[in-house]
């Protein structure tokens, strides 16, 4: 019983002792202050330089071109506020429909194949079978460290109808010139560039959500008696279909915003490729050709409008499958 007194006894004691004030003296109010200072306060201060950045040289332009697409330039009255019309004139405006119908086949077309290929790569290199990975991942990568301008530029002279291999190579077999810049051989062009340099960005994004897998699982599968095409269809694209989503709305992005090729092949090919051939061209055309900043404004929202609706509609088609 004493004992048991006892034990109480200290209990009491150590309870005391906590709620105490600090050996310190400090109010509760300061000391409340220098915790709050220190959770609060100084992660901001490590953010404050990306967030000046990030408002000067992108929200600040974002909400001056959105302001900048309310108004009207007009040779008798100058700038005047139009409210909505300009973004009213671009959902009637056929030609910048004609630029997302363009976008719009690459992205049905060219990125399932493109992703399809990333992601087979991606396999092969995480398979026990291909040697040397380190020197094919770089190689499959290299195409995406050159720059757009450059790759569409060296593209070009590829499918040049005069002086490009393919095309001396086919008058060395007297076979016509391959339709590489033609109107029907255009867009297969242009998505032939993104797939040869968007392919080994995409295998590095599987290839690292592969390498994230517990090796044990595949043990578990071997004994199992799995097949390396059973696990691969049964474990390792199930686990990865997160990194897999992120390709796919990086990918539609990226399509619906499609610029450098376009306008690069425009010097090559000005008979094919109009001002309007792509959106994201169309406004740039109307910007800086036409000098048509108000409707270029307007015209770039509502490109991002689009981008967004595609991207929501697939992350929610996706999360609804996943809930199933």
């Amino acid at each position: 019983m004493a004992k048991h007194s006892q034990t109480e006894a200290i209990q009491q004691a150590i309870e005391v002792q906590e709620l105490a004030p600090p050996a310190s003296g400090l109010p509760s109010a300061l000391r409340l202050w220098r915790r709050w200072r220190q959770q609060a306060v100084i992660p901001y201060l490590f953010l404050l330089p990306f967030l000046l950045l990030f408002s000067f040289f992108i929200l600040v332009p974002l909400l001056y071109a959105l302001w900048t697409s309310f108004f009207v330039e007009r040779l008798i009255g100058g700038t005047t506020f139009v409210g909505l019309q300009n973004y009213q004139e671009v959902l009637h405006d056929g030609n910048f429909w004609e630029g997302v119908r363009n976008v719009l086949l690459l992205l049905f077309t060219q990125v399932p194949l493109m992703l399809g290929l990333a992601l087979g790569l991606a396999l092969l290199l995480d398979s026990q079978i291909v040697r040397l990975k380190t020197i094919f991942r770089l190689g499959y990568f290299l195409p995406y460290a050159i720059p757009s301008v450059i790759g569409a530029l060296l593209w070009g002279y590829l499918y040049s109808a005069h002086i490009g291999p393919f095309a001396q190579l086919a008058e060395l077999l007297h076979w016509p010139p391959p339709p590489f810049l033609t109107a029907a051989g255009l867009l297969p062009s242009i998505a032939n560039i993104l797939t040869w340099q968007w392919t080994g960005y995409n295998m590095v994004i599987l290839y690292a959500a592969l390498q994230a897998i517990p090796p044990e699982l595949y043990d578990a599968a071997r004994v199992d008696g799995a097949s390396g095409w059973e696990i691969a269809r049964r474990i390792k694209i199930p686990l990865i279909a997160p990194a897999i989503v992120l390709t796919v709305v990086f990918s539609i992005i990226g399509t619906l915003q499609l610029f450098n090729e376009p306008q690069i092949m425009t010097a090559i090919v000005p008979n094919l490729i109009q001002d309007h051939y792509t959106p994201n061209l169309y406004a740039y055309n109307l910007a800086f050709t036409n000098q048509q900043y108000n409707y270029a404004a307007a015209v770039s929202f509502v490109l991002g409008a689009v981008v967004f609706v595609f991207s929501y509609v697939f992350m929610l088609v996706t999360y609804r499958r996943g809930q199933r």
